[in-house]
């Protein structure tokens, strides 16, 4: 069959439209790989192919050798990306102290530009490029961790252009308009730019958070736990979901792999053993190069007896693959009294380790264990939470412990998914926060609300208020990381909030951290001192690490302070009395005060 030229003509053109076409829509979509997913791939090729040796030595050129061009053109479009429904410039903010330029940001045609926009702390070059209307792609922030990451804004090529934004990624960070006094970063919104060229001023401007900087981070980012996990259970935990006096919960680690795993429990001195299956997840540190997988496994005991003593011991299968039998004990009626500990800033040092185990051993007879924050240095980190639970030896495996997160354990924005994972508590926080952040519990004749004050203040004020009208408890304590009365930093917005209902529903004790100093104020009420306890909250702060400050300044609400050295504290709660003893790192008492309630 033969085709005359014209109509032959026409097809040829058909075809060279098709295929024109299908290469434009190839370059405006976006790879179905991500950032995480090659980055994964890449870490794993690493491992089987590079000695660990030689980690320390990874650098930009040694990254751009080893990835494939697939590879590369992913973190060089999949870090961000967005439509523009015009032509548009995109100026892209770049630390000027970043050592390295992203690898991708010439070779894209991104130029350097004389403009210069700052903040508080730091000065960004402008970088930019002009878009035809489509898909803007744009790369990692590089392979360092430089955690002032790059942020950028759009403009219209023509002014008279209607900009509009669409199909952007992360979609869960909002564009607020390019002026001095915006932020840029979520996990420091209080940094606000100082300085913004004109021609940039109202556009739109991608906010971020800093811990973007670890999604592609490999130079020096390689670590090596101490402590990594065997076919053995260890890490043994208790932990409360549910009623202390009916429920417990048991978490362990163990390498993956393990099946059924699972705790055999028993009233202590009989011999009629019950069995509870655990559920487990495999947890992921990808830069944890000798332990890189774990198996997370957790079991919740339900129908107790409530004032029993119970031996336990987890595992799975019929091997030796058991840890050594513990006990624990379940609460008893409101009416009987208990002790427990509780601990400022612990992250993961001997020097906590050290004082728990030693509070372990002189309190024995307390009912559990709280950390008011920061429990570890980096929560991201793996390896530092193996730290924390050997350094602690057996304490939490014998009382639960329930703990609060600090910023440091949720870094950069990048949330607390580690405590999460760690940790089974309640899930009865206010709606808007993440669960087991925020939670309520009783125990004996107390309420304790454990306040996440690194999610936003204003979600909690109401949850805050239901749980102190609605408990019948006579014993009213809360542990937040931020304490709202200190001498460096105090938190005006949890004193707006918080504290008129800590007033309205008399608080007992307020508990928290973060400042790393000891203080026990007198008796508040309204940012005054009061007569006596029962006019007014105790509010106490907390360091359970050495630490040292030269000057502590003036805190007139002030009882007692300690500008260094670093402290447990034992609560006794026995029907309307209080009693109240800080210890320091040697068991020494350094503070102690009672209270007792009025009878009614």
């Amino acid at each position: 069959m033969t085709i005359d030229r014209p109509f032959g003509k026409w097809c040829t053109c058909l075809v060279l439209v098709i295929l024109l076409y299908a290469c434009g829509e190839k370059a405006d979509t976006v790879s179905a790989l991500s950032v995480h997913e090659v980055m994964d791939s890449v870490i794993t090729r690493l491992y089987a192919q590079v000695p660990a040796e030689q980690f320390d030595s990874i650098d930009d050129a040694f990254m751009l050798r080893f990835l494939t061009p697939e590879e590369k053109k992913v973190l060089a479009t999949r870090y961000q990306y967005f439509r523009v429904n015009v032509p548009a410039v995109v100026s892209l903010m770049r630390h000027k102290d970043q050592q390295t330029v992203p690898f991708w940001l010439e070779d894209t045609g991104f130029i350097r530009s004389e403009k210069i926009v700052k903040n508080e702390e730091y000065e960004y070059e402008v970088w930019q490029k002009q878009f035809e209307p489509g898909l803007v792609q744009l790369g990692i922030n590089g392979f360092d961790k430089h955690r002032p990451v790059y942020f950028v804004s759009v403009g219209p090529v023509n002014a008279a252009d209607e900009l509009k934004i669409t199909d952007a990624f992360p979609e869960q960070f909002p564009t607020v308009s390019m002026k001095v006094g915006a932020f840029t970063y979520h996990d420091w919104p209080g940094l606000e730019l100082t300085a913004v060229p004109p021609e940039l001023v109202g556009q739109p401007l991608f906010t971020t958070v800093r811990g973007r900087a670890r999604e592609a981070h490999v130079v020096g980012a390689f670590r090596e736990t101490l402590f990594p996990s065997s076919a053995r259970p260890d890490q043994v935990m208790l932990t409360w979901s549910g009623d202390p006096q009916t429920t417990m919960d048991i978490q362990w680690r163990t390498r993956p792999g393990v099946k059924g795993s699972a705790v055999r429990y028993w009233v202590a001195g009989t011999a009629d053993t019950l069995e509870a299956k655990a559920v487990s997840n495999t947890l992921q540190d990808r830069m944890l190069y000798n332990d890189r997988y774990i198996q997370r496994h957790t079991a919740q005991l339900q129908a107790l007896k409530p004032g029993t003593t119970y031996a336990y011991t987890v595992g799975a299968g019929s091997g030796n693959d058991w840890s050594p039998a513990a006990t624990f004990g379940t609460a008893e009626d409101a009416g009987k009294g208990f002790s427990f500990i509780w601990f400022g800033d612990t992250h993961c040092f001997l020097d906590s380790g050290r004082m728990i185990t030693l509070a372990d051993q002189q309190q024995k007879d307390i009912a559990f264990y709280s950390i008011a924050g920061d429990i570890v240095s980096t929560g991201l980190y793996r390896d530092e939470w193996d730290r924390l639970f050997r350094y602690s030896g057996e304490a939490f495996s014998r009382k639960p412990l329930m703990p609060v997160p600090g910023n440091h354990d949720r870094q950069d924005g990048l949330g607390a998914q580690l405590y999460y994972d760690l940790f089974s508590l309640p899930h009865n926080g206010p709606p808007r926060v993440e669960p087991e952040a925020s939670y309520a519990f009783e125990y004996g004749d107390a309420l304790f609300l454990m306040i996440d004050a690194t999610s936003e203040v204003t979600d909690h004020t109401a949850w805050i208020e239901e749980k102190l009208k609605g408990t019948k408890a006579s014993w009213k304590f809360a542990m937040f990381h931020f304490p709202p009365y200190n001498f460096e930093e105090p938190y005006q917005d949890i004193q707006q909030a918080w504290v008129p209902l800590f007033d309205k529903y008399h608080v007992d004790l307020v508990m928290g951290g973060h400042i790393h100093y000891y203080m026990r104020s007198n008796p508040m009420a309204g940012g005054n001192v009061m007569n006596s306890f029962d006019q007014g909250t105790v509010y106490t702060i907390s360091i359970s690490i050495p630490s040292e400050h030269n000057d502590i300044g003036i805190e007139p609400y002030a009882a007692v302070r300690y500008k260094d050295g670093y402290f447990y504290q034992r609560v006794d709660i026995a029907g309307d009395v209080l009693s109240y003893r800080t210890f320091d790192d040697k068991g020494t008492l350094k503070d102690s005060f009672t209270i007792r309630k009025k009878q009614k």
